[in-house]
């Protein structure tokens, strides 16, 4: 019998990373009816971070909670309750910014007023039950607000020279002048999950590189939000060119100063749910997600997933939506691209649950040395 891993990231904004591991896996046995399938859904923090937990923790149970959306509404969400562990004796909450205050939630832009305080409310829940350790995951947010939203869900107050409390989001950054942590609640253990290096401040800043993608298209913007986030760290005593403060639009560095660990979000998670011990006992794995390309290999899921398949001899395989010509496949014994094998993107990204099958199928077929070894 042959024992395949399924460990893809999700396909973003088309298929949940656990939906992708059933499919494929369903894809694997219509050709090999003697597989036995390991599904582990993967995530480096972003998007699915919960739902890979969900999926490979037995007894997790997700605790449903209402928090203010990034886009001034009510979002209903959970975040997940692990069993009690040794070093977690109380429990383990894994929160994700995606569902919380994601920027999926947006139907558009708001790149002044979007904050992370849904993400803190979901925190706050948490601690409220009592656990021991917090798991977040900070990958796809929505905001460029230094993590000040998400702070005063937890008892902070940023405040402007009259001692006012100033506007949420990006909008009232360049007006703090001092923070009241007097009020903040006590951290527990808090591991942080990302994928992103990138200092708070300066040219590979929140501002300058991520904050277009919410919005903040003009460079004078981002000039003046790169240099609201450096005040603010001088108001948290922090040093904005600490490697992952820039995340999730400068979450990271709120965290860091509530006495968070960041962590790389793909080794972490692949710990917590035993990914490495699921393939060394595996004859392949199967990974993947939605655009692999020239960075890919760079922290991204696929990447870390290969270099656990190459750590215990075992051959990796890769999916995804779309493979860049500059993609290094080397790592991959076998790979396809639902692009290629749809036809087109807008193909791929009309029917993926369609096209990933089809694709499962014929990197089960190329990896029997029945196909073609490329989705093409």
């Amino acid at each position: 019998m042959t024992r395949i891993v399924f460990a893809p990231d999700s396909f973003k904004g088309t298929i949940a990373a656990a939906d992708a591991a059933r499919v494929l896996a369903e894809a694997w046995a219509s050709v090999d009816p003697g597989v036995s399938p390991v599904l582990r859904p993967m995530a480096d923090g972003g998007e699915g971070t919960v739902a890979a937990f969900a999926a490979a923790v037995p007894g997790a149970r997700r605790m449903p909670i209402t928090v203010d959306g990034p886009a001034g509404h009510p979002v209903d969400t959970a975040w997940l309750l692990l069993p009690a562990s040794d070093d977690a004796p109380d429990g383990t909450a894994v929160i994700d910014m995606a569902s919380t205050s994601g920027i999926e939630l947006l139907d558009e832009l708001r790149p002044w007023d979007a904050d992370s305080r849904g993400f803190g409310q979901a925190i706050a829940a948490a601690l409220d039950h009592g656990v021991s350790r917090l798991v977040l995951g900070i990958g796809s947010s929505a905001s460029t607000d230094g993590g000040t939203g998400m702070l005063r869900a937890l008892g902070a107050r940023f405040l402007d020279a009259r001692g006012a409390e100033t506007a949420p989001g990006a909008r009232g950054l360049g007006d703090i002048v001092s923070a009241d942590l007097s009020g903040l609640r006590p951290a527990p253990e808090v591991r942080v999950l990302t994928d992103v290096t990138n200092p708070l401040t300066g040219a590979r800043g929140a501002a300058a590189v991520f904050g277009p993608q919410k919005g903040l298209t003009d460079p004078s913007d981002q000039q003046q939000t790169d240099a609201a986030l450096e005040r603010l760290a001088r108001v948290l005593a922090l040093d904005p060119a600490v490697p992952g403060s820039g995340a999730a639009g400068g979450v990271g560095a709120a965290l860091i100063a509530w006495g968070g660990t960041l962590l790389p979000g793909a080794a972490e998670v692949a710990h917590l749910i035993g990914l490495a011990d699921a393939i060394a006992a595996a004859d392949a794995v199967v990974t993947g997600e939605g655009a692999y390309d020239g960075q890919s290999g760079d922290g991204k899921v696929p990447s870390f997933v290969a270099s656990l398949a190459a750590a215990s001899g075992v051959d990796a395989v890769l999916v995804a939506g779309r493979i860049a010509p500059d993609a290094d496949l080397a790592p991959f014994t076998a790979s396809a691209s639902l692009t290629e094998v749809a036809g087109s993107s807008a193909s791929a990204l009309a029917d993926t649950h369609r096209w990933l099958h089809e694709a499962g199928r014929r990197l089960a077929l190329a990896t029997r040395g029945s196909g073609p070894a490329s989705g093409s």
